[in-house]
This record gives C-alpha cells, sequence and structure tokens, in this order.
C-alpha cells in the first residue's frame, strides 16, 4: 500500500509540473556564469525539476549505502557476539535467549 500511494504522489507531481511546465511557453533569458542566452521558460522549468530530482535521488542513493554499510558491521557484530556466547555456553540457557527475543522486539517497535 504504501509504494502504491508513492507511484500516485509521483504521478500526480508530473502531472502538475507538465501543466504548469506547457502554460509557460514564453521565451526568457537566462543569464548564465559567462554569459547569457534565451530559452522557452518550459525548458527552464523541466530542467529544473529533471535536475531537482537527480540530485535528490543522488542524495539519498548515499545515505541508502551508508546505512547498508552500517547494516553490514552491525550484523557482523551480531554474528560474533552469538559465536562468543555460544563458544561460553551462554545461548542455550532460556532466560537469556528470551530477553534477547524481548529485546529485539522492543527494538522493532522502535
Amino acid at each position: 500500500m504504501r509504494g502504491q500511494t508513492y507511484v500516485i504522489l509521483a504521478i500526480l507531481f508530473v502531472f502538475i509540473v507538465a501543466v504548469f511546465a506547457v502554460i509557460n511557453v514564453a521565451p526568457v533569458e537566462i543569464n548564465y556564469l559567462f554569459g547569457s542566452g534565451e530559452a522557452p521558460l518550459i525548458l527552464v522549468i523541466l530542467l529544473s525539476v529533471l535536475m531537482g530530482g537527480i540530485i535528490t535521488a543522488a542524495a539519498g542513493l548515499v545515505k541508502m549505502m551508508q546505512l547498508q554499510r552500517e547494516r553490514n558491521v552491525l550484523m557482523s557484530e551480531n554474528d560474533q557476539l552469538k559465536e562468543t556466547l555460544r563458544n561460553h555456553d551462554l545461548l542455550n540457557e532460556p532466560n537469556l535467549v528470551d530477553e534477547a527475543a524481548e529485546q529485539a522486539e522492543k527494538n522493532e517497535d522502535q
């Protein structure tokens, strides 16, 4: 359901931007760093939205990669801790396993 909401909102956003861009077709002057030029306003709007989307996606991709790296490190540490518990025969004690399960459920709820 969550994915469908994002798709619907994305389609709605694209439609609004497209209508806004089509309404504004007059040529405008654009000042670049080393000069100026003239371009239709529709191109300026569409390129601005496109660049904004690319920058946002790049920032999201960087954050996602950082989170995946952190997740892998934490999973590795968790495996090492489980191995240590197995080596000391503490993992088989029922109350430690129950406490660990309760803690995991609390962390998932947050």
